[in-house]
């Protein structure tokens, strides 16, 4: 028989339908809080509000309306959603406590409770220290919340209770291919937000080329010269490093997009033709797109603000899908792992039954 801490029960109560509720509704306002952020990075107004936990003195929950004005009505409407998204947090892992069975998913909140209060230190010490460096841990650490929150609610959902998560060999072979598509999103949005948070405008101005070329030359002299043509357009300075960042996130998304296409090729040679892989993994391909038709407009359009937004926007939600078309690929390859082992151990109880309940033997050698 399956455990019950590796394996979906099949009863699927109403407090687990509650706490699957409850799930949702944090992980979609988790999802307006990263677009809440990431308008705080695109219109530059991170440092509107310069004291933390304070918002100019005032305790941030009766700061006057009269002055969210400016960059201080994106900065401190941001503060607002996180600590609402951190007692939401809090309920939830209460909750799980209380009404979850299984371990790992009682695990899965204590790791959802601990990742909303480091995102909240970061946060401020992002203000107080003012180090741009810690904006790009915020980014990293904000996504990766997101993305299991998704995890969780599929965990507490009916389909995962009732098994059509499980089972199922062929799907589960493509594992690894999920993985490796995780694993370059992640990437992905690394260098995304180091390049978002040095706040240094676009590196590269042109779109596909870049500064005219496929691949610029980034000795100082060549670097030298650019950067005087920023400036005579009123561009900020870069830095080669900054140029070859961007050039890398430019061949990550083709490297990215050639193996959501191989995932979707090797869905069609393992599965039948309505196998829910192909919906998402062509739904995968698609976002994938969009996205890079977001980045080109990002850059086409001298990164406004918005437009960039809407990149960031999406490029969470593909980490969000990839990580849990990944993790039902791993349920699907464990929970086939448990049935062959199950599957042998039923052989091996009908062996000692045919043999009258007595032990096997091995025949004795003269």
């Amino acid at each position: 028989m399956l455990s019950q801490d590796s394996s979906p029960v099949t009863r699927y109560s109403l407090p687990v339908t509650l706490l699957h509720v409850f799930a949702l509704v944090t992980t979609v306002l988790t999802f307006v809080l990263l677009c809440s952020g990431g308008l705080v990075t695109s219109k530059g107004v991170g440092m509107s509000v310069p004291d933390w936990p304070t918002t100019y003195g005032y305790n941030m929950f009766a700061f006057p309306l009269s002055q969210w004005v400016g960059g201080v009505f994106y900065e401190h409407t941001h503060r607002l959603l996180a600590s609402g998204i951190g007692l939401l947090t809090v309920i939830l892992s209460v909750m799980t406590f209380f009404l979850e069975k299984r371990r790992w998913v009682r695990r899965l909140a204590l790791g959802l409770l601990v990742g909303v209060i480091l995102q909240g230190v970061l946060g401020g010490l992002r203000v107080t220290l003012y180090k741009d460096e810690l904006g790009i841990f915020h980014a990293i650490v904000a996504q990766t919340f997101f993305a299991l929150l998704l995890i969780f609610s599929a965990a507490t959902s009916r389909s995962f209770f009732e098994g059509k998560w499980s089972g199922e060999a062929p799907a589960a072979k493509l594992r690894w291919l999920g993985l490796a598509g995780v694993v370059l999103t992640y990437f992905q949005l690394i260098i995304a937000a180091t390049m978002r948070h040095a706040h240094l405008g676009l590196a590269i101005p042109d779109f596909p080329t870049a500064y005219g070329t496929v691949l610029p030359d980034l000795s100082e002299t060549a670097v030298a010269t650019i950067n005087a043509a920023r400036l005579a357009q009123a561009m900020m300075p870069t830095t080669a490093t900054q140029i070859e960042l961007q050039l890398i996130h430019r061949g990550g998304a083709l490297l990215l997009m050639g193996v959501v296409l191989l995932l979707m090729i090797r869905a069609r040679e393992l599965l039948p033709e309505r196998h829910w892989v192909h919906r998402w993994s062509f739904i995968w391909g698609i976002l994938l797109v969009l996205q890079a038709a977001l980045g080109a407009w990002t850059i086409w359009s001298n990164k406004a603000a918005d437009l960039a937004t809407a990149h960031m926007a999406l490029g969470a939600l593909l980490l969000g899908g990839a990580l849990l078309l990944t993790f039902r690929l791993f349920v699907a390859n464990k929970m086939e792992e448990q049935m062959i082992c199950r599957d042998e151990n039923e052989g091996r109880d009908e062996a000692y039954e045919e043999q009258g309940n007595e032990p096997l033997s091995l025949p004795n050698v003269s």
